[in-house]
């Protein structure tokens, strides 16, 4: 057997607050809704960045042209006026998102083929993310200094690449903490109380303030996960669903490692009165979801992922890779190397997690770009729905058998939910984005 990737293996998570920090970086979402203002009656009310209740702006007459929409023209961000409260924008070429995003593809016989990464150069859209529970700082709220260890690093890996599709915007949002999620694990207390700063009220000032400096009439895709994916899921239950105008402009969204709600056997009715999930590709103005568990380790009894966090109806599935249904080889991306959790680059100088073989070659690319490795389908198990991936290891060839990313069974394969069909949401973007031009 060559050296594989080894899977990241957790025990208990009270038994330090690192391993149960590791266990976390993938983040919980927290209901969708635990920490952040609700809308989900359907009617017009959102949430102004303060927390305030408010009543919907009505939507311009014009929903399709160019220009700012009429309901934000006269918007003052609170928080985003400050550079570094973005980790990624288009007008910062110094940011961690235009760091070099080359890869080396890796065919089963050992093959290497590098692609080097080319981003549009005009393109018609943006990409608007949020990123998962990555930050160690102390309290129950993350503060305005983002990392590149942590917010940078998650972002490169999780949505810069779509910087060859569109125009990226990532905020940094005061986010629940790792720090608080372990102590609320443990039960220690302290830092696990109510956060002080609702996160909602950062991406939604964020949103707003990109909707009106930015946008400029331009369509616009989300793309957030697990504490990320909840944040979007909100926006789009209290901006974008309620307002024709917004949701005129919305080309896709990618809500992973969350649940989005739909009554069984609809698209539609659940968390979102009007926006759809997919159901082919290239569909325009629909949400894709999903998280991934190993066909190998089904969630088991009491799975963190599968359900809705709240309210009736089952959790919608849509792969990125096989929108319509059915079994598609998985489109992965992966760091060249990564530790214990795929979104920290902390790695020990003697693990280095080699994909190949030495023998067979020498990767000098910062990502790796796996395409018949994993397999996936979005599948049914009792009352749950998920993303079902298929390693097909090759026992006698010199690429690595596996992939890494599991924590718990409960979490499945959390921590790459991205990382599997990076390639594939990259290609269904570009799909979106001509049909959305078209």
């Amino acid at each position: 057997m060559r050296p594989g990737v080894p899977s990241a293996t957790v025990t208990t998570p009270a038994r330090s607050p690192r391993v149960a920090a590791l266990v976390l970086a993938g983040a919980l979402v927290l209901g969708a809704g635990a920490c952040s203002s609700d809308g989900s009656d359907g009617a017009a009310p959102t949430t102004t960045a303060a927390g305030a209740s408010t009543t919907t702006v009505a939507p311009a007459d014009d929903t399709a042209g160019g220009g700012t929409l009429e309901r934000y023209a006269d918007y003052e961000t609170v928080s985003y006026d400050e550079p570094s409260h973005w980790v990624c924008r288009p007008d910062a070429p110094d940011d961690i998102c235009h760091s070099d995003l080359d890869a080396t593809r890796i065919d089963a016989d050992g093959t290497l083929t590098v692609e080097p990464f080319e981003a549009a150069d005009d393109p018609a859209i943006d990409c608007f993310y949020v990123y998962p529970t990555i930050s160690r700082d102390e309290g129950t709220n993350s503060d305005w200094d983002a990392s590149p260890n942590e917010e940078g690093y998650v972002t490169l890996n999780q949505a810069a690449r779509l910087r060859s599709q569109c125009r990226l915007f990532a905020p940094v949002y005061r986010q629940i903490t790792l720090t608080s999620l372990v102590g609320r694990l443990n039960g220690t207390g302290g830092d696990a109380a109510e956060p002080a700063v609702d996160p909602f009220d950062d991406v939604l000032d964020a949103f707003r303030t990109y909707m009106a400096e930015d946008n400029d009439g331009r369509g616009f895709v989300l793309i957030g996960h697990s504490q990320g994916g909840g944040m979007l899921n909100q926006l789009i239950k209290t901006e974008i669903d309620p307002n024709d105008d917004v949701r005129a402009k919305l080309v896709g969204a990618y809500l992973v490692g969350s649940a989005v709600a739909v009554p069984e056997g609809e698209v539609v009715g659940g968390d979102f009165a009007n926006v759809p999930l997919c159901s082919e590709s290239g569909e325009v103005g629909c949400a894709m979801t999903w998280a991934t568990f190993r066909s190998t380790a089904p969630p088991p009894e009491g799975s963190l992922f599968g359900y809705p966090r709240g309210g009736e109806g089952v959790a919608g599935c849509v792969s990125p890779a096989a929108p319509a249904g059915g079994s598609a080889d998985l489109d992965a991306y992966f760091p060249k190397q990564g530790g214990a959790s795929i979104l920290t680059p902390e790695v020990p100088a003697s693990d280095d997690r080699r994909w190949l073989d030495p023998a067979a070659g020498e990767i000098e690319t910062p990502f790796v770009h796996l395409t018949d490795l994993v397999s996936g389908e979005c599948t049914t198990q009792g009352n749950l729905r998920y993303l079902e991936a298929t390693v097909h290891p090759d026992p006698s060839g010199p690429r690595a058998d596996d992939v890494p990313g599991d924590l718990t069974p409960e979490w499945g394969l959390h921590l790459v939910d991205v990382n599997l069909v990076m390639g594939d949401i990259v290609e269904q973007v570009r799909q979106q984005a001509e049909a959305y031009g078209g």
